[in-house]
């Protein structure tokens, strides 16, 4: 698991190197956890290891979060559904994921998958996905797949 905290959650003190913000502009440093299923792994596999990547990242992301616990929840949900939807349909050797929060949204992506994201009446997953996200998508990959993107309310 690779889990990237900023500067100031490592302790570092770095006011020195900001400019002073004025009261519209807010800094919001990020926080991201990356995880990969290897190839041989089956698709309810890759679920249950990508879901408890982010169940020990989560915490550590959402620190200081007042809804740490439902945004917690929600997350695992999309990870889920996503990790699968992708496994079952992988382009890629691997199956990549990300997680990052910004302050306000924790996005979930997940690649790469051969074919673009089908209706939910095809996979049903994607409708608990498209009820807890606030948005849903996908883009092109570097290996010429789609990566499919999710982004909970963190809030």
């Amino acid at each position: 698991m690779d889990v990237t905290l900023s500067a100031a959650e490592h302790g570092l003190d770095v006011g020195l190197l900001l400019p002073s913000l004025g009261p519209s502009s807010r800094l919001v440093l990020g926080r991201e956890a990356a995880f990969c299923v290897g190839p041989d792994v089956a698709p309810a596999d890759a679920m249950e290891r990508a879901v408890a990547t982010a169940r020990r990242a989560l915490p550590l992301l959402l620190k200081g979060t007042p809804a740490a616990l439902a945004a917690s929840e929600n997350v695992l949900s999309v990870v889920r559904e996503l990790v699968d939807i992708t496994a079952r349909d992988r382009s890629s050797t691997d199956i990549l994921g990300r997680i990052t929060f910004d302050g306000a949204h924790v996005t979930v992506s997940v690649g790469e998958k051969r074919q673009p994201l089908p209706r939910p009446e095809v996979e049903p997953g994607l409708y608990l996905v498209n009820r807890i996200a606030d948005e849903v998508g996908q883009y092109r990959g570097d290996e010429n797949g789609y990566v499919v993107w999710a982004a909970v309310s963190g809030e």
